[in-house]
C-alpha cells in the first residue's frame, strides 16, 4: 500500500470517517464519560489500544477463520483485549478506573471496534489495519476529549480537572481553573451533552462545506 493510501487512512480516521462526528457510532460512552476532558482522554486511549490490537489480530487470522464464524471469533478477541485493558487500568490507573467503572468493560460492545474489524481489518494487511485502528482510535479520542472539554468548561469552569489524580502527577500541567466562573450545571447533565454534541456536529458540517467550496474553487481555474 502506498504512502498516499496510508495518508488517506489517517485522514479518514481523524476526520472524514470520524467514529463520532461522521459515523455517529459509540454515542453511549461518548455521552456517559465526557463530563470532563480527563475522563474522555482515559476512555479514548483505552478504546484506541483495543482498536489497534483488534485490527492487528483480525488481520493476522483473516485467512484462517471462515466467514461463517468470524463475527463470534472477533467478539471473543475484542472481549479478551478489553479484559486485558480493564485489568491494566485497574492496576496502574486505579483512580481513573474507578471513575470510568463499567464503561471500560462496555468497550466490548462498542460497534466502532467490531465495525472496523469487519469492514477493514478482515480485508487488509497487518500494517494497514494497525494504522486504521490507530487513526480511528485517535479520532474517537479527539471527539471524546473535545466534547468533554466543552462540557467541563461550560459546566464547571475547569479544564482537565483532577488530571493529576486520575492519570498521575505528570499530568498536573493540564489542569486549568477558569477564575470567576462557577459553571452551568446543565452542561454536566445528559441534556447538555446532547446540546454540545449537536453544536460540534454542526461545526464539522460547516467546516466540511467550506473545504469543499475551496476545493471546487481551486479546481475551476485548472479545468479552464
Amino acid at each position: 500500500m502506498s504512502d498516499i493510501q496510508y495518508g488517506r487512512i489517517i485522514k479518514d480516521g481523524l476526520w472524514e470517517q470520524n467514529v463520532v462526528f461522521a459515523q455517529m457510532l459509540a454515542l453511549c460512552p461518548l455521552m456517559a464519560v465526557t463530563t470532563s476532558g480527563t475522563n474522555g482522554l482515559g476512555m479514548g486511549l483505552a478504546s484506541t489500544a483495543v482498536l489497534v490490537c483488534a485490527n492487528v489480530l483480525v488481520s493476522l487470522i483473516r485467512k484462517v477463520v471462515s466467514a461463517q464464524v468470524r463475527i463470534p471469533v472477533f467478539i471473543v478477541l475484542i472481549a479478551t483485549l478489553v479484559t486485558i485493558v480493564d485489568l491494566a487500568m485497574n492496576a496502574w490507573l486505579h483512580e481513573l478506573y474507578k471513575v470510568l467503572g463499567l464503561f471500560i468493560a462496555l468497550i466490548v460492545v462498542n460497534c466502532a471496534i467490531l465495525g472496523r474489524s469487519e469492514s477493514f481489518a478482515v480485508k487488509n494487511g497487518v500494517a494497514a489495519s494497525a494504522v486504521d485502528g490507530l487513526a480511528m482510535g485517535l479520532g474517537f479520542t479527539g471527539a471524546l476529549v473535545l466534547l468533554g472539554l466543552v462540557r467541563e468548561f461550560l459546566g464547571a469552569g475547569t479544564l482537565f480537572a483532577q488530571a493529576s489524580q486520575l492519570l498521575g502527577p505528570s499530568f498536573a500541567f493540564l489542569e486549568v481553573q477558569v477564575p470567576g466562573y462557577g459553571g452551568a450545571l446543565l452542561m454536566i447533565l445528559p441534556p447538555g451533552a446532547f446540546a454540545a454534541l449537536g453544536f460540534l456536529l454542526a461545526g464539522k458540517r460547516i467546516i466540511d462545506r467550506k473545504l469543499a467550496e475551496r476545493e471546487a474553487a481551486s479546481a475551476e481555474p485548472a479545468a479552464a
